[in-house]
């Protein structure tokens, strides 16, 4: 089989299985998303390496929700130093620091991902967040997860401090797809899951606010061609520039 066919294959069964599994869990974490919304409360996204990926999804995205905070740090990132933001993600002690600088409320709802959920800086995240009395919605892979040992202090896990987790049913690894003569896998599919359950998150919550005669703030295009867009996300900045801080 091509490989390329071999990786939408797997990628699609993975797919079909988390929301077959895991869909009363993305109900329950929607469930929450949706009483912080209602209590002008924020969703506040942290992740590190490519897990800052759902953070940027969520965060300032055409169809998405307005009131969202995605915690981008750069030291985190890929970019501009890949070796490094493998040193930061490993390293515990600072998010309580950091979550100094962010408006929070205990009506907040943090979503926390991590595919191994073993590294000190998701941990730390999860321990400050709780500190605040904040709901904890955690994208992890049980898969992969159970078999590592935890790089925090605590010995504790993003999926052991969490109040609704979400598998992402990844493999450990995370990368798919074998080749004779290559040792190494390669293909992963975090990346397409999670986005998956991060969207499916956003439709879900948009619902569960209209069913109750809410209507959520979404932020829309600003390239469509009337300029409607550009004037509403005007009136979101304007009312959220306070308290989201990376906006």
């Amino acid at each position: 089989m091509m490989k390329s066919l071999d990786y939408f294959n797997q990628v699609t069964q993975q797919l079909e299985t988390q929301f077959k599994e895991e869909h009363a869990h993305i109900l329950e974490a929607a469930t929450l998303m949706s009483e912080a919304i209602l209590h002008d409360g924020l969703i506040h996204v942290f992740g590190s390496g490519h897990s800052q990926m759902f953070g940027l999804e969520m965060f300032y995205r055409s169809g998405g929700l307005v009131p969202v905070n995605a915690l981008l740090y750069p030291q985190m990132s890929v970019v501009p130093h890949a070796l490094l933001s493998s040193t930061f993600e490993r390293l515990e002690g600072w998010a309580d620091q950091a979550l100094e600088f962010e408006t929070i409320s205990n009506h907040d709802v943090f979503i926390l991902s991590s595919v191994s959920g073993r590294n000190g800086s998701v941990v730390d995240m999860a321990l400050a967040a709780k500190k605040r009395g904040c709901k904890i919605i955690a994208l992890t892979s049980l898969a992969y997860s159970n078999e590592v040992p935890s790089r925090h202090s605590s010995g504790l896990k993003l999926k052991d401090l969490a109040d609704i987790l979400i598998d992402l049913k990844c493999p450990l690894g995370d990368a798919t797809c074998s080749i004779e003569g290559l040792e190494s896998k390669f293909a992963p599919t975090s990346s397409v899951l999670g986005l998956a359950i991060i969207n499916a998150l956003v439709a879900q919550v948009v619902e569960n606010c209209m069913e109750r005669n809410i209507e959520p703030p979404v932020w829309v295009s600003a390239n469509l061609e009337s300029g409607k867009g550009e004037l509403i996300n005007k009136q979101y900045v304007k009312k959220y520039a306070s308290k989201i801080r990376f906006l």
